[in-house]
């Protein structure tokens, strides 16, 4: 309930009657304040009239009086300058550690704001709010949009710079471990990263115009350069082939010459896996983006539009891979080079992140800007997310859409967050009687 009366408050969502505290006095809120999310009181800076004087500071607020004690807020000078405590219950009168008793007032969540709020907690339709989305304004669609969009940039940027920290500080490296993880399309994000950590992109530079070399590297960095990571009934066929062969022993020559540790080939995963999404497959279409040197910071940093980083990110697989998914099992022809789908998404969760954190790092606007632009431009990502939004009744065109609406799934619809939503906001308010 006290979720409830702070989001009543920071709402102002109040009873007809108007307000009074306990003992009477008129109450007029001319600013809830700023709700703090640490310690502290839970609104500081209120401006509010109590009996016709003028208050300005904190205020607190609990679902009974007797809470303040059970916080101990009667022994934290932090609570002296609390003006008023706004409760669901006033079962008792509550002082400062200064001593002064403070003005109390009861605020009573309408049975509307309840009866929505259970409604979306319990509700197993997907998302539990659907009915209003028909009803919100387009701007207030697209304010909230446009900020869950910034918010989704903001997040994959924190993820970022812990990997530039996690490099001493290399952004060079940050860049391709963010984007060897979206090489893994999802299944495979985190053995995609785990495994860009174990490529020394030093050591491997000095061989960078021997593209045989280099998938060596990659494959063996990876794991799959052991007889026991093929499958038993095609180990045989993969020694008789020779190219197995061939790379392993290159792999052990440059291991020993650069005291290279491959990563645990467990973390690998094939299970109902596209054949085409197989580690083997992108680690070949990314030891050919490194030989072709686009696979570099710089070279990001120097596309202004889309048709230069779909060309930047355009790759294919070596000869060997055109006809295989692992080794040793022989397929038919497989498509030589990244599908235009997969380049999108490469573009969606490598590019503009990277974009976006390394101008907010160098503090260059163009390219924060130019994060945002990319994605207008993008048409929208086609998912299951996707789908049930549009089918709620929302309008997705851009690829900005799309990533808006996978961020409020995630981190709202998913965890209930909906006190935080500003759809949730719109449901929480409307009238039952509609």
């Amino acid at each position: 309930m006290e979720q409830l009366l702070h989001y009543c408050w920071k709402h102002k969502i109040w009873p007809i009657e108007g307000l009074h505290t306990t003992d009477g006095r008129m109450v007029e809120v001319i600013d809830a304040g700023l709700h703090n999310h640490n310690s502290g009181p839970d609104f500081f800076n209120a401006k509010i009239q109590i009996g016709g004087t003028l208050w300005v500071g904190n205020v607190e607020i609990h679902d009974k009086s007797s809470d303040w004690y059970l916080h101990g807020h009667e022994r934290d000078a932090h609570y002296n300058n609390v003006v008023l405590h706004v409760v669901g219950i006033a079962d008792r009168e509550v002082q400062t550690q200064a001593g002064d008793f403070v003005p109390q007032m009861e605020l009573k969540v309408p049975a509307a704001v309840c009866d929505n709020y259970e409604e979306l907690l319990r509700t197993d339709s997907y998302p539990p709010c659907y009915r209003i989305i028909p009803e919100l304004t387009r701007l207030t669609i697209h304010s909230w949009m446009a900020a869950l969009q910034t918010e989704r940039l903001e997040q994959k940027t924190i993820a970022i710079e812990q990997r530039v920290k996690q490099a001493d500080g290399s952004w060079e490296d940050a860049y391709f471990q963010t984007l060897a993880r979206n090489y893994g399309f999802g299944i495979n994000g985190d053995a995609f990263e785990e495994w860009a950590r174990h490529i020394p992109l030093q050591a491997v530079g000095k061989h960078r115009d021997n593209l045989f070399q280099i998938e060596a590297i990659f494959l063996g960095q990876a794991g799959l350069l052991e007889l026991s990571t093929i499958p038993e009934r095609y180990q045989q066929e993969a020694l008789n082939e020779g190219y197995f062969s061939k790379l392993r022993n290159e792999y052990q020559y440059l291991a020993h010459k650069f005291s290279l540790t491959p990563m645990d080939a467990t973390l690998w995963r094939f299970l109902r896996l596209r054949p085409q999404n197989f580690p083997h497959i992108r680690l070949s279409q990314l030891a050919n983006l490194y030989f072709n040197r686009r696979a570099g910071l710089s070279v990001l940093l120097n596309c202004k539009d889309m048709p230069s980083l779909a060309e930047m990110l355009h790759t294919q697989v070596t000869p060997y891979w055109e006809t295989h998914y692992t080794f040793g099992s022989e397929s038919l022809r497989n498509a030589k080079s990244i599908s235009p789908f997969s380049i999108n998404l490469l573009i969606i969760n490598t590019c503009v992140p990277m974009l976006f954190a390394y101008g907010r790092h160098a503090m260059k606007e163009e390219l924060c800007d130019r994060a945002f632009d990319i994605l207008e431009q993008l048409k929208a990502e086609q998912n299951h997310i996707i789908r049930m939004w549009r089918e709620c009744g929302l309008e997705v065109k851009t690829a900005g859409d799309s990533q808006a609406l996978i961020q409020l799934k995630r981190e709202y619809c998913d965890k209930r967050e909906c006190l935080r939503c500003r759809i949730g906001y719109e449901y929480l308010k409307r009238n039952n009687s509609k």
